[in-house]
């Protein structure tokens, strides 16, 4: 899954409210507040990321480096993260 293309979903809001990144799926004209996620500054670096062109290995490098984290811990960091977004149809696979 290291070399997976992701980007954010068409219909997922992104909105930094007081220093914490909030993404709100919204269906139509209306946002589903009762599914609304926060972002730990990690989190929010890497939603930043997934923009269909990087892989998730691109990604996490930039992890390792921007966090000074272990290139392995950063990587397992990413993936799982990934899967999360991915079950919880926050991002679609790119091609």
């Amino acid at each position: 899954m290291r070399e997976a293309l992701l980007t954010k979903a068409p219909d997922v809001v992104t909105r930094a409210i007081a220093g914490e990144t909030l993404l709100v799926p919204v269906k139509g004209r209306l946002a589903d507040m009762r599914r609304i996620y926060s972002l730990d500054p990690v989190g929010a670096f890497v939603w930043e990321r997934l923009d269909g062109v990087r892989t998730l290995g691109d990604v996490a490098g930039m992890v390792a480096e921007a966090f000074d984290n272990a290139p392995e811990n950063a990587g397992e960091e990413v993936l799982a993260f990934a899967g999360e977004l991915l079950a919880a149809g926050l991002v679609e696979r790119k091609g």
